[in-house]
């Protein structure tokens, strides 16, 4: 069972994320993770804090001689803007004078829900940890099992479909074009579309022109996902709603579609569904499909196309023009607090949900596949894609 957890706070010394059930003999990339790290930094409306850290993965066990050695691997983020926070937010008691309390909590973020459920008197310690910056422990660990997943041929990888009203449509986008997205060195707002990037550029544009922030929605896409991940026979163990659980447990995200389930809840079920054909061997099996409008996935299962979920972002809660609030000690009415933000971080939720998408593809694996070492997994893996072909 692949197990994973993350700890830290946003302004703290460091974030820690913990993986375990990785096999061993796996392969570790430093360049790779490392730019997986610098990837979810990118994107156009980023704040200020992006030009303080510049994330690097320092892996403190679980792998050794360059690869992994079957026990838990623990990956330390230094947090270099920790010391600028040393005597506001020290482990010891240290001085109250100096602490930075979040007086007035910030419509749409955990601030006044987290306050009341830990009985805090301002905001300051849920807005340490209920941040995004967290993600970037999970994009760490998720390069771990983006690496798993490529030794079975299995790439993931995402694409911004729309910031604000600016959007590529509904056009299924070719794995080709989101693919080329992956070795740029700068990146915009990772849209595969130049003309709608440049039209989400102006949305970033006016948002940060009025103080305001920006959401959008991003897609993240297996590619040359096998058929079998996932099963129908229990609740919680179908692929699907494992995913739409992943991807929503990002900050920001409030709705999460798996395919075209957005769109064709309004169509008919002869434009929804994909016509299954049957051809010469070219892929997993001998079985085509017209289009892929399932996403990847039925009846909680993998069927062998591409798997494609679309994560919906909210703006960023912190604004520099901010919304009415109360204070937390005088009860008043007050502006909400503002803390250094983001304007729009659409690109980077998707890059985050890649490591999600990627952390439950390969707890599926190991569970359909098992194997204590990468050698016996991918033994098992081809023995199956054997099956497959013989079917």
């Amino acid at each position: 069972m692949l197990r994973y957890f993350t700890s830290g706070e946003s302004h703290g010394e460091a974030l820690v994320a913990f993986l375990s059930g990785m096999p061993a003999g796996l392969k570790i990339d430093q360049a790779f993770l490392d730019r997986e790290l610098w990837r979810r930094q990118q994107g156009y409306g980023r704040g200020g804090r992006m030009k303080i850290e510049r994330d690097t993965a320092h892996i403190l066990s679980g792998v050794r001689h360059g690869a992994t050695i079957g026990s838990p691997i623990a990956i330390l983020l230094e947090n270099k803007d920790w010391k600028n926070w040393q005597e506001s937010l020290p482990v010891e008691a240290g001085d109250p004078v100096k602490h930075k309390a979040v007086a007035s909590p910030r419509p749409g973020h955990a601030d006044l829900a987290g306050a009341l459920k830990y009985n805090f008197s301002d905001a300051r310690y849920v807005l340490e940890r209920a941040s995004a910056r967290e993600s970037a422990a999970r994009v760490a660990i998720g390069a771990l099992a983006k690496l798993l997943a490529k030794e079975l041929g299995i790439e993931i990888l995402s694409h911004v479909v729309s910031v604000g009203n600016a959007a590529i449509g509904d056009v299924e986008v070719p794995w080709e074009r989101i693919a080329a997205l992956r070795d740029r060195d700068e990146i915009l707002l990772n849209c595969a579309d130049a003309d709608a990037e440049l039209r989400m550029k102006e949305e970033v544009d006016h948002a940060l022109k009025t103080g305001d922030s920006v959401g959008g929605v991003f897609e993240v896409v297996a590619h040359n996902v096998p058929p079998g991940l996932g099963t129908y026979a229990q609740w919680d163990e179908r692929l699907d709603g494992l995913l739409a659980g992943a991807v929503m447990s990002l900050q920001a995200v409030k709705a999460v579609e798996i395919g075209a389930g957005i769109r064709t809840a309004a169509s008919p079920g002869s434009a929804v569904h994909d016509e299954i054909g049957y051809s010469q061997p070219g892929g997993f099996t001998t079985f085509t499909r017209s289009r892929n409008n399932a996403g990847g996935i039925e009846g909680g299962v993998s069927n062998g196309e591409d798997i494609r979920v679309r994560g919906y972002l909210k703006p960023i809660s912190t604004l520099r023009r901010p919304l009415q609030s109360v204070d937390f000690a005088s009860r008043e009415p007050v502006k909400a607090a503002y803390e250094r933000s983001d304007v729009c971080v659409v690109p980077a939720a998707g890059v985050a949900a890649e490591a999600m998408v990627a952390l439950t593809l390969v707890r599926c694996v190991l569970e359909k596949f098992g194997g204590d070492s990468l050698g016996e997994t991918l033994r098992n893996f081809r023995g199956y894609l054997q099956q497959l072909k013989e079917y």
